[in-house]
């Protein structure tokens, strides 16, 4: 195929870069161009050819078919001799061909010297990983661009400014003046990315006027003919960051960016629970008991997906929401786009569980870098000023199907990943990366292989499965270790092949952050029959227990019993029922193994066996709030049917007299005694929202009916709720913006964010 600079009105433009266009056929000219325009470019008789989004995506072949056949007022031209009719469709997909398929002429390597060197291209933009952020990413715009933008953005950038890019002059109150790009902007708000990287979130209370100005920062391109055919043979050859580490994504993590996660800044939330200790407790209390009457929604953001799970993180100001293979930055004192990524989903039966079906938990920042597990199991690194992709990496085994539910946690420079899928039979594993280039520095697998330590307790299964990460885990920053709960082991309700405890399903496992080593390992349901995961959030907690400070570990787990290790060794100092329907164990002994009940056994007929499938809690966040001394925990009174079965063995417990329900529970550390209880009547499959606990005096949740309430920390009582009819897939997050709190959470397909009338 001949290679194309531009086409139609663009010729002159290739021509002086010394290169020569695709011929526009005679035929066009007696048969096209009489509806569709001499350069294809519309009337008002047909659409235009040149860049149809409909054309773009169709082959020579398609476009030579609707050429022959015709298409709605367009008549059939099978008359045509075929030889003209394939000319005429190589001609038109020309037109809408990107610039990495038309492959123009010129000296790659040559073209990336003047990209990385005297074009100064690098200064402003980012390609492959690294790069300036003040322009658009280019990493992939041969597959984004057709050559001719590509030339016209070269020659005459003014005419082919990039969404978010135009450069606006703003007059604040004060008198003062600032540029920058307009990111957004609405009838009431700019988001203003000034020259030296900041982002600015301005209200139109604090400025004037907002003046786009008519010139691109970017020149036209001056250099000579054959440097220009070189730069935009480059360009065209750049269709992506590849999957892997990218060396060339190198830059230092600085200790004051590690600084900000282990303690973060007044109002920021930039973890999963908004510290890597797990505990979702808030030191922000500016909304409490005695104005939380005036707190009303400050504004709503809608994502193009349903059932959001994510957990919102707030940086300076900026906040960060996902979805299934989605990312977006928000103003956080609007909720309005600032940017989005977004990337296909994986094929229908290429991943297992959750992640296929679209759940995904959130993201992880660190310095100017955000990180996020795409569902089929990639981490994946975006530059957190702009969005664009820096590096790609699979966690997983790729014949293994891996999927990816949870957000990565960060300790030090590193960036934890976990996995879903053990439900349907992978093998578990955590691994650790490096922020800056995507470099695996450690693995560790959950399930043992035969001969390793840990493989006598899978006796009679030499390849045993299981032991997903599909949550985050912990991360004391003081001793560099993390913690992390492990899944259930495979098959979930039939353990016949499997005989032993089945280690390190169903525990949580200390290792040392920096190599992985393990440290310790505590099991709550050896030889689990009910896929009870370890699953939950760990939180670590420094606080008095029996008489002394201690370093304790808090776990509600799904078996039903409330735990409290120490956690610099792994003992068990506590563990206590915490929800009423319980009959699998009488209790947990001092050794921290249960001390089981017959309807601990499943059968081919189904035993009832309590807590039911869904645990007595699960995913959803828990907290502690060392003011009132109080761990709150979304508990589940329900039963399940369990039969002993190799996949999908257990069915509802249908009890109309005593039906399932959602409790919140405040438990005191010592005695593990509930000091308080809100019942949740409803569904509980329609309530995963777990709870947030603040310096306020507050504890916000979701209610079953769907609504989002707030109770009073030391008492319980009912303060204040919202109606947002919508079932509850995430957990409660606070933040503050200018001196100005507010508390999100994901419903349904928005984010929701609230703050107090009168502020």
């Amino acid at each position: 195929m001949a290679a194309a600079l531009a086409w139609c009105s663009h010729w002159g433009a290739a021509q002086d870069a010394g290169f020569t266009a695709v011929r526009k056929p005679a035929r066009f000219e007696q048969t096209c161009a009489v509806c569709h325009g001499d350069d294809g470019e519309g009337t008002d008789r047909a659409p235009a050819l040149i860049n149809n989004r409909h054309l773009r995506g169709a082959s020579e072949a398609d476009i030579a078919n609707l050429i022959r056949n015709g298409r709605g007022n367009m008549p059939a031209f099978s008359f045509l001799p075929e030889a003209q009719i394939e000319e005429l469709a190589y001609f038109v997909r020309s037109m809408n061909a990107d610039a990495f398929e038309m492959k123009p002429a010129g000296d790659v390597a040559a073209g990336s010297k003047v990209f990385w060197g005297s074009g100064r291209c690098v200064a402003c933009h980012t390609a492959q990983g690294r790069g300036g952020t003040n322009g658009p990413d280019l990493s992939n715009i041969g597959r984004q661009a057709t050559l001719s933008e590509l030339n016209q953005s070269l020659k005459d950038p003014d005419a082919r400014i990039a969404a978010g890019y135009q450069m606006v002059e703003v007059t604040p109150r004060n008198g003062s003046v600032l540029h920058g790009f307009a990111r957004s902007q609405g009838s009431h708000d700019l988001q203003l990315q000034t020259l030296d990287g900041r982002l600015l979130l301005l209200l139109d209370s604090e400025y004037t006027q907002v003046v786009a100005q008519k010139h691109s920062l970017m020149p036209p391109f001056k250099g000579l003919p054959e440097a220009y055919r070189d730069l935009l043979a480059f360009l065209s050859n750049l269709d992506g960051v590849p999957p892997g580490p990218n060396p060339a994504a190198r830059e230092d993590v600085t200790p004051q960016a590690i600084d900000q996660i282990l303690d973060p800044k007044p109002g920021d939330w930039p973890t999963y629970s908004g510290n890597v200790n797990g505990n979702r407790y808030s030191l922000l209390g500016a909304i409490n008991p005695r104005n939380i009457s005036s707190l009303r929604p400050a504004w709503i953001h809608q994502l193009p997906f349903s059932g959001l799970e994510t957990t919102p993180l707030v940086v300076d100001g900026v906040m960060y929401v996902t979805g299934p293979n989605h990312v977006e930055a928000l103003d956080g004192r609007t909720g309005r786009e600032i940017w989005s990524y977004s990337r296909p989903r994986a094929a229908a039966g290429a991943i297992p569980g959750d992640a296929a079906k679209g759940a995904n938990r959130g993201a992880g920042v660190l310095g100017d870098r955000i990180f996020f597990i795409t569902d089929n199991a990639h981490l994946i690194c975006l530059q957190r000023l702009t969005g664009a992709l820096l590096w790609d990496v699979p966690i997983g085994e790729p014949s293994a199907h891996y999927g990816g539910t949870s957000p990565p946690l960060i300790a030090g420079d590193l960036v934890i990943a976990g996995v879903s899928g053990g439900d349907q039979g992978i093998r578990g594993l955590l691994a650790a990366y490096k922020a800056t280039t995507g470099e695996e520095m450690w693995r560790f697998w959950t399930v043992p292989r035969a001969g390793e330590p840990g493989s006598e307790t899978w006796k009679g299964d030499p390849h045993p499965q299981g032991g997903a990460t599909w949550t985050p885990g912990s991360y004391d920053g003081k001793t560099g270790t993390l913690y992390w709960g492990i899944g259930n082991p495979y098959p979930d309700t039939d353990g016949d092949n499997r005989s032993g405890d089945n280690l390190y399903t169903a525990s949580d496992l200390a290792l040392d952050a920096r190599t992985g080593k393990l440290l310790w390992h505590f099991q709550f349901t050896p030889h689990d029959i009910h896929d009870w995961d370890a699953n939950q959030p760990l939180a670590l907690v420094d606080a008095p227990f029996h008489g002394r400070q201690r370093k304790l570990l808090l776990h509600a787990n799904r078996n039903g019993f409330f735990y409290v290790l120490d956690r610099t060794n792994g003992k068990l100092l506590q563990a206590t029922p915490m929800v009423t329907k319980l009959n699998w164990a009488s209790a947990i002994g001092a050794d921290g193994r249960p001390q089981l009940l017959p309807a601990n056994e499943t059968t081919s007929n189904g035993v009832r066996t309590c807590p039911s499938v869904r645990g007595a809690t699960n995913w959803y966040s828990t907290s502690y709030n060392p003011s009132t001394q109080l761990y709150y925990v979304m508990t589940v009174e329900d039963c399940t049917i369990y039969r002993k079965a190799h996949d999908g063995g257990y069915s509802p417990d249908d009890d109309a007299v005593n039906p399932p329900i959602k409790v919140l529970r405040a438990f005191a550390l010592e005695g593990g005694r509930i000091a308080w209880e809100i019942p949740i009547p409803g569904p509980p499959e329609r309530n995963y929202a777990g709870v947030l606990s603040t310096a306020g005096g507050l504890v916000f949740f979701g209610e079953t009916s769907g609504g989002f309430a707030a109770a009073d920390a030391e008492t319980g009582k009912y303060l204040w709720h919202f109606e947002a009819s919508e079932p509850w897939k995430a957990s409660p997050m606070t933040y503050m913006v200018d001196g100005r709190q507010y508390v999100a959470v994901a419903s349904g397909s928005n984010i929701l964010s609230f703050a107090l009338a009168h502020d």
